[in-house]
């Protein structure tokens, strides 16, 4: 059974019991709501080469995140382990800025190869149309003044 039949059931329920004057000791039953509603997307989904590249890319900053978090507390203890926590720091800020540069031209490279479906906003679209319509008016006029020019045209009749 699932959520919309069971709050139909629930709610029919409840109208039954009220409508049938058995309120059980008093007490109404209470509306059925369910824990959330689905809504529509905002966002289109990423693809999944730019959704892999920014999973790998969070990983390393998060990974990044915790090796600094761990120089710095060796560094205050005066541990052994201090320097070269903090050369590998610095290697994984590299690599973690190397990671969100390879999200950004991941995303790049796929819309460049499948296209993002651009729409053309209203205003384009209404400047477009006008010219086209200027474009026809024009070569109208052309055809019909060269109708009425044209040697042998109208104003000569075929049988003298």
């Amino acid at each position: 059974m699932g959520t919309a039949e069971r709050s139909e059931a629930v709610v029919a329920g409840a109208e039954g019991a009220l409508a049938s004057g058995d309120s059980s000791g008093g007490q109404e039953r209470a509306h059925y709501r369910p824990l959330w509603v689905e809504e529509p997307a905002k966002r289109r989904r990423l693809p999944d080469p730019v959704r892999t590249a920014a999973v790998r890319a969070v990983l390393i900053i998060s990974l990044t995140l915790i090796q600094a978090m761990v120089a710095f507390l060796s560094t205050l203890a005066g541990s052994w382990l201090a320097f070269p926590m903090v050369l590998s720091s610095v290697a994984s800020t590299v690599a973690a800025t190397w990671a969100v540069l390879d999200v950004w031209v991941t995303r790049q490279v796929w819309n460049q190869r499948n296209g993002v479906v651009s729409t053309p906003s209203s205003t384009a679209r209404a400047l477009r149309r006008e010219r086209r319509r200027v474009r026809r008016q024009a070569r109208a006029a052309e055809r019909a003044q060269g109708r009425i020019h044209r040697p042998g045209g109208a104003e000569q009749l075929s049988h003298p």
